[in-house]
């Protein structure tokens, strides 16, 4: 025998009323249960095979708060029409308007309204309006489409209870349908596509409906007065399926770009590195003179770099032995065994103020700091700028992961594994290849690219070994392998996503249904 609850036994009751088939609105009603209520048990019902619930969406139209007012008033045409008629059929407009208590701003609107429908004809030259003779019946105007339809909104809201106080469009003549479209232009009704919910009675439900036991409701709710009696041990308690869906909620989360930036972080200290950090703003002596490039490179152009207008100098004092070296170095190669780039080097380009256009400035400013350890360790997960053309692999603004290991025993292939490393477990590559490459601070120099089935090839950056003419005149004296990756492009790799703009966007599904990891 089926064990049915008092609002389970309701619903199917109520359905029972209704033919069979009612909406959740209309068992609201009959049974006086809420919306959760019903939705609730009728759950238990279908998991039961006792009714069905279907969906259906359905175009319903309410009144909005001026077409509630004009229901009582009536409509602007209407009452402008009415004033001339009790004017004798023919009126003066500003005279008519008045009698009609329209205020000023609704005359236009009125007067547009009434030609429109043809109910009558303006005269521009005397100011006058005048009813069409074939309009009058019995001295009035015939009720419109539009009229009749705000009435059956009134009516609907007046016989139905709130949860039900809604016309639905589809059911509606095409005269209706046309005026609903009319009233809609002018903001007197919204039309909303709602889902409406209907439950079913099986015929299993029926025959539990007359068989089924009904019984006392379950507790849901353990009080201190059950307990202290013992009555809890000979109550119902309520059951709960833990498996039943439930709705989607969004809890607040670390952004997944950013989870992603803190396990690379992590994963790098797990290894030994030490991080690096500084500030976005630098000068030229660091992000340029320091690495080998001359203050002639192409790479220092306003098109490919960010230079700062106010202040345009930054203070170079601190490291006098290192920019006299570095002097020395581009314009006659020094001690490092190069000839130089054989031009006058200026301290003042040397000052000038940009934004870093790449991670490698913290490197230098690392190997020249008197605390750098060797053997050591270092990387950086910084914020870069460039004008860059923005497209779905190129920012203006894009973060780099850059390292370097200054160690006597390290070779180029010590360089290659690590860069493997980073492109098969961090960005879960399948594949991965070098190329020669040519950057002013290293030799060797080699671009890693990677490939991942389903996504394709993608490039992630160059890497090499320091050149002497880097290293020694910051005084390190040991091999130093160093890389510059597109950390960016890293993240879009492992989480196939094809537009560098998707990581730095507000798109709320997305961040939403993104896997925390």
């Amino acid at each position: 025998m089926v064990e049915l609850r008092v609002q389970e036994r309701q619903i199917l009751l109520g359905l029972d009323k209704s033919g069979g088939k009612a909406s959740v609105e209309q068992l609201m009603d009959i049974c006086s249960l809420s919306d959760a209520a019903v939705m609730r048990n009728a759950l238990t019902l279908q998991e039961q095979g006792l009714l069905g619930i279907h969906a259906a969406t359905q175009n319903v139209i309410r009144l909005t708060d001026e077409g509630k007012l004009y229901v009582e008033t009536g409509l602007p045409e209407r009452r402008l029409a009415l004033a001339v008629i009790d004017l004798g059929g023919v009126a003066d407009l500003k005279a008519a308007a008045e009698r009609a208590g329209l205020q000023a701003q609704f005359i236009q609107i009125a007067l547009g309204w009434l030609i429109r429908k043809k109910w009558a004809i303006y005269s521009s030259q005397n100011n006058a309006v005048s009813i069409l003779e074939e309009q009058l019946q019995n001295g009035v105007i015939a009720e419109d489409s539009d009229e009749a339809l705000l009435k059956m909104l009134v009516e609907c809201n007046q016989q139905q209870p709130l949860q039900q106080q809604v016309v639905v469009l589809d059911v509606l003549t095409d005269v209706f349908k046309v005026a609903a479209e009319q009233l809609k232009k002018r903001k007197l009704v919204t039309i909303e596509l709602k889902t409406a919910r209907f439950l079913q009675i099986t015929p299993e439900g029926e025959s539990a409906l007359v068989n089924g036991e009904t019984v006392e409701p379950d507790i849901t709710q353990l009080t201190p007065e059950l307990i202290i009696t013992g009555k809890w041990r000979t109550v119902r308690l309520q059951k709960y399926n833990i498996a039943a869906p439930v709705a989607k909620t969004w809890p607040g989360k670390k952004h997944p770009y950013l989870s992603f930036l803190d396990e690379v972080r992590e994963k790098l200290v797990t290894l030994g590195f030490q991080e690096m950090t500084g500030t976005s703003v630098e000068t030229c002596l660091f992000n340029f003179d320091a690495l080998n490039m001359p203050q002639d490179h192409p790479a220092r152009e306003d098109s490919d770099i960010y230079y700062i207008k106010d202040p345009q100098y930054g203070n170079i004092d601190n490291y006098a032995a290192a920019v006299s070296n570095i002097k020395e170095t581009h314009e006659n190669g020094w001690q490092t065994g190069s000839t130089g780039w054989k031009y006058t080097y200026s301290s003042d380009i040397a000052k000038r103020l940009i934004l870093r256009g790449h991670g490698t400035c913290l490197s230098a400013r690392m190997l020249e700091n008197k605390k750098l350890q060797i053997p050591g360790k270092y990387f950086s997960i910084a914020r870069v700028y460039r004008p860059e053309v923005i497209d779905r692999t190129h920012l203006s603004e894009f973060n780099q992961v850059e390292g370097f290991i200054a160690n006597p025993d390290l070779n180029l292939k010590d360089l290659l594994g690590i860069l493997g490393r980073f492109a098969l477990e961090i960005a879960g590559a399948d594949k991965i290849r070098f190329k020669p490459d040519y950057f002013p601070f290293t030799e060797p120099s080699v671009e890693l690219s990677a490939y991942k089935e389903g996504y394709g090839w993608i490039e992630f950056g160059g890497s090499g070994i320091f050149r002497p003419e880097v290293t020694q005149p910051l005084g390190i004296n040991v091999p130093v392998i160093a890389w510059g990756l597109g950390i960016d492009r890293l993240f879009m790799m492992r989480h196939n996503i094809e537009d560098i703009r998707m990581i730095f966007c507000s798109n709320l599904d997305w961040l939403r249904k993104k896997q925390v990891t």
